[in-house]
């Protein structure tokens, strides 16, 4: 099982995370940048430098970006991928907060063929629960869980089709592990059936 990072932390706010992040950076199946909410206005050089430690240690670089539900302009959402290409080099996106419906599902799929078009390589999309089963089809990584371990442990359920998914295709975000039950929550994933997790 790899793992997805999203370190929601600035680097010169806590530098023992990145550099932790950085000895183990050829292990993850990337990590997920986010300077500001997205890329922020302007480059930042404390995220510059981290995003290039990073990619010398053999990481996968994902830029953040929010898609508020489907309801985010499609050209600002395509700006924040190039911006984070741009200033990061980032290797792929991570669209977060993406619409679960079956409704939402054109757009979604019109927004991932523009930004392949674009270049983007590597796509992940982030619902945070099952979504309409044509969603996993669209990207590299779908998000079906994102949420507290207490959560995981009692109500998780997973539909048929999610069952069918190759692993690697699935991830689950579990926060809220204690450390002593870390090696549970790892077990507990390998049973639910993705072949990525992450916290």
């Amino acid at each position: 099982m790899s793992l997805l990072i999203p370190l929601y932390v600035h680097p010169a706010q806590d530098p023992g995370a990145w550099h932790r992040l950085i000895t183990a950076a050829a292990r993850t199946y990337a990590v997920v940048l986010n300077p500001a909410s997205g890329p922020g206005a302007a480059p930042d050089p404390a995220y510059t430098a981290a995003a290039r430690a990073l990619r010398t240690a053999g990481a996968r670089l994902l830029g953040y970006v929010d898609t508020d539900y489907g309801t985010r302009d499609r050209a600002a959402i395509t700006e924040d991928v190039r911006r984070h290409r741009l200033w990061y080099r980032t290797d792929g996106c991570f669209l977060d907060r993406v619409t679960a419906t079956a409704e939402g599902l054109p757009d979604c799929r019109r927004l991932v063929r523009e930004l392949r078009r674009l270049g983007t390589g590597s796509v992940v999309l982030n619902p945070g629960v099952h979504p309409a089963p044509g969603y996993a089809r669209l990207a590299d990584l779908t998000v079906t869980f994102e949420g507290h371990w207490s959560t995981y442990v009692s109500a998780f359920t997973r539909p048929s089709w999610a069952a069918r998914q190759p692993p690697e295709r699935i991830c689950h975000l579990v926060y809220g592990v204690p450390a002593a039950l870390v090696p549970l929550a790892v077990r507990t994933a390998r049973q639910r059936g993705p072949g990525c997790a992450g916290r």
